[in-house]
């Protein structure tokens, strides 16, 4: 049956300042809009589905242009503790998330959330902590940033961590000050590699948590999704809920391109580059650092008030090169990790030098993805330009750790963080991202960030790199369709479009810059079909 929305403001993202009156989908797809004579005959037709706005917004659906959906459901089932403010608070909570979930007495309890940057002791968690919770089961605790974490003596046993155990390359095992003992600090691939030990280990229902990590996303009007860094196991249950039609948003899958991909591309070529059922392989993801809140982004610059430490590689140049070659020979998009801008300039070279050496036709037409860009400059944002390469900006930063970007890489460079306005101006195809489960799925907290670029404490920093509103709203839409290469069936409101729509209380474009982090989804669409209704909003 035909739907006409009309009754509120409609914001196509066609071009600036451009709205339209009301908008006829069909079988899932835009097939007209306009202004509202236009389709007078159609409101007295008792054929047609009626969907006055009520004087709310309408626009393209928000997209997800990085995150781990497949993150986010289990995430949100372990201990939150985003909201302690010391080591005492983390330990009862901890305690009372053993006692209401009622785990037994040899299961393991994970935290997610804490950040070492805000607690009173302004030191992670390390092992002393941990034990306080239990000295009889696996107790683990990451940090928000999802790069580093704290184990207590119990976790460390199972992960066969001692004085003898050498650091992970590209990763860091902490240590008790004058000895090799670790002190349950792990950080980089030394934390992941314990922390997807211990999840697999555990049995948890993935399944049943994907649902719940798909009605966060659906809940803030997002309507494309992605799976980042997606394992061998999410990739076979991502296939086996495609099969069963359980997937109510499209999910885009990047498995690890040191991790043998090309053999995934094989096994799943029904997914390759295309959808079926919701889902598809959109190409390969790399890591090159860390994260600039943990210390851990690789910079060419030492960090403020160190004397030489800028933070580490993950790789060799050899090793990275290497790694791209694979993805242009594979013929398919990379996504690459670079907070620091020596990680920048390590992908930005070894993609050159690559492009070079590939013997895929294809190499200039892949849209390949810096991810993050917390500390890009503006002379690699030319190189960008030059290689076709997108930036995917996480951009909330500027909230979240403005005020520890300001102390950990000064004041000049702390300012300049998440250079989104640079990049628009250079003529990129900016896009935000949250990088969920490390921050919620909330596209229009990003931009606000873009456009106020206020820190936690209310400090604006950066100024000069706010973006406008229709520049953000291009960012979580249209740009960030782009990167998938879907530009032509979503990203804005056209003919002949998916009918990938979400509905918002108020407009962005109109109410004031400081209160759009306080705009409310009403109601999100998906071909056509309602997924999600705010009762309260739409009230």
């Amino acid at each position: 049956m035909k739907k006409l929305y009309y009754g509120g403001e409609i914001i196509t993202m066609e071009k600036d300042k451009e709205s339209v009156e009301a908008v006829l989908v069909e079988k899932g797809v835009i097939q007209d809009l306009g202004s509202l004579a236009k389709f007078e005959s159609l409101l007295h037709n008792g054929n047609i589905e009626k969907h006055n706005l009520q004087g709310h917004t309408l626009l393209p659906s928000f997209i997800d242009p990085h995150s781990h959906v497949s993150m986010v459901g289990p995430v949100a089932a372990l201990c939150d503790l985003s909201t302690c403010n010391n080591f005492d608070e983390i330990v009862t909570a901890l305690k009372s998330y053993i006692e209401e979930k009622q785990l037994r007495d040899t299961d393991p309890v994970i935290g997610f959330g804490y950040d070492h940057n805000v607690l009173q002791e302004k030191q992670h968690p390390t092992k002393e902590i941990l034990n306080q919770v239990s000295m009889d089961r696996m107790v683990i605790v990451m940090h928000t940033s999802a790069h580093m974490g704290c184990v207590n003596d119990m976790a460390l046993q199972f992960a066969g961590i001692d004085e003898n155990t050498k650091d992970h390359e590209g990763g860091k095992i902490g240590r008790v000050r004058g000895s090799l003992e670790p002190n349950g600090y792990l950080e980089e691939a030394s934390m992941m590699a314990i922390r997807e030990e211990v999840v697999s280990d555990i049995g948890t229902n993935f399944a049943a948590m994907m649902q719940q990590g798909q009605e966060i996303y659906i809940k803030n009007g997002i309507t494309t999704c992605q799976d980042g860094a997606t394992s061998k196991e999410m990739m076979q249950l991502f296939h086996t809920l495609a099969d069963q039609n359980k997937l109510m948003i499209d999910i885009v899958a990047y498995p690890l391109v040191m991790e043998a991909p090309t053999e995934l591309l094989q096994q799943y070529e029904r997914y390759a580059k295309k959808y079926s059922n919701r889902f598809k392989l959109g190409g390969y993801k790399l890591f090159l650092d860390g994260s600039p809140q943990g210390k851990t982004a690789w910079l060419t610059e030492p960090y403020e008030g160190e004397t030489d430490y800028r933070g580490y590689a993950w790789f060799q140049d050899e090793e990275v090169k290497k790694f791209v070659l694979t993805a242009l020979n594979d013929d398919v998009q990379l996504l690459t990790h670079c907070n620091g801008d020596a990680a920048s300039d390590q992908l930005l070279r070894s993609y050159e030098e690559a492009l070079k050496d590939a013997a895929n036709p294809n190499k200039h037409k892949l849209r390949p993805v810096m991810i993050h860009c917390q500390t890009v400059r503006s002379d690699q944002l030319d190189k960008m330009v030059e290689l076709n390469m997108i930036p995917s900006i996480f951009n909330v930063h500027t909230f979240y750790w403005g005020d520890v970007h300001l102390k950990n890489l000064g004041e000049e460079r702390g300012s300049r963080i998440s250079p989104a306005k640079t990049a628009f101006d250079k003529g990129l195809a900016v896009n935000f991202h949250q990088d969920s489960p490390v921050v919620k799925p909330d596209m229009l907290h990003a931009i606000w960030c873009a456009v106020n670029r206020k820190t936690r404490s209310g400090r604006r920093i950066g100024e000069e790199e706010c973006v406008t509103v229709y520049e953000a709203l291009q960012a979580v839409t249209i740009n960030a369709a782009y990167q998938y290469f879907e530009e032509d069936t979503k990203g804005s409101i056209a003919v002949g479009k998916y009918a990938d729509l979400v509905i918002l209380d108020q407009n962005p474009l109109t109410i004031d810059k400081e209160a759009i982090h306080n705009i409310n989804v009403v109601e999100t669409i998906k071909e056509g079909n309602t997924i999600y209704q705010n009762t309260e909003a739409s009230a």
